[in-house]
């Protein structure tokens, strides 16, 4: 695929860090046969200009958003929060795949209506701190999602570095894989063409074939959508 036939994927970024895993994101949007472009609050790209929209990971989501307190011990990016919803808002009435990547994942589901565990250590009693960019939790998805037809893979082992996790659902979405606690760990969406929510860090597994389809599919559904 020549570079001018690349369809243009934007990727959602906090404007005050997170370069590493914008490279990476870039990286596995290439491979896949992308472009990628990075959108901040401070650089964006008009909406219209877009093939797909990656909402990418980062801070935690303003807890106001969905109906709570304000958490006052965590690092929030209001000016963030409010970009990803008019993309995601846009990239619904445009019909565009849309992949979500950890808090992506959450703020997809906090879009469509849905709300978020702020902290999963209270939420989960006893739940174990596992922080890691290593693929070391394991994850159950259900065969009859669209994230199994993607992947592959009934089980596999994901990274993690999220303390919220999606709570109540969205509208028309559907939690179609978890951990052996019960966190949700990936979304489906019933409608629209490829929308997809993912509680880690695909862009940290580059060599590995299953987490890479996201981005090859993504990357597919964008193609489609031109025709």
């Amino acid at each position: 695929m020549t570079r001018s036939h690349r369809p243009l994927v934007g990727v959602t970024a906090s404007a005050r860090g997170g370069r590493f895993m914008w490279w990476c994101n870039r990286l596995a949007v290439w491979r896949a046969g992308g472009k990628a472009v990075r959108i901040t609050a401070d650089a964006q790209v008009p909406p219209d200009r877009l093939d797909a929209l990656l909402v990418g990971g980062g801070d935690d989501i303003d807890a106001e958003l969905y109906g709570l307190d304000l958490m006052v011990d965590v690092r929030i990016d209001r000016e963030r929060d409010r970009l990803e919803l008019q993309y995601l808002e846009a990239a619904h009435k445009r019909d565009l795949p849309v992949l979500g990547v950890c808090r992506g994942a959450q703020m997809l589901n906090v879009y469509r209506g849905g709300t978020l565990h702020p902290d999963i250590y209270t939420a989960y009693g006893g739940l174990p701190r596992q922080r890691t960019v290593l693929p070391r939790k394991r994850i159950a998805i259900q065969p009859d999602s669209r994230l199994y037809a993607v992947m592959g893979l009934e089980r596999c082992r994901v990274n993690s570095l999220h303390h919220q996790s999606v709570d109540r659902l969205g509208q028309d979405l559907r939690a179609v894989a978890r951990d052996k606690y019960g966190i949700v760990q990936g979304l489906d969406c019933e409608t629209g063409t490829y929308v997809i929510g993912v509680q880690w860090h695909p862009e940290f597994v580059p060599l590995n074939r299953h987490h890479q389809a996201l981005y090859r599919e993504l990357v597919a559904a964008a193609v489609s959508g031109r025709r």
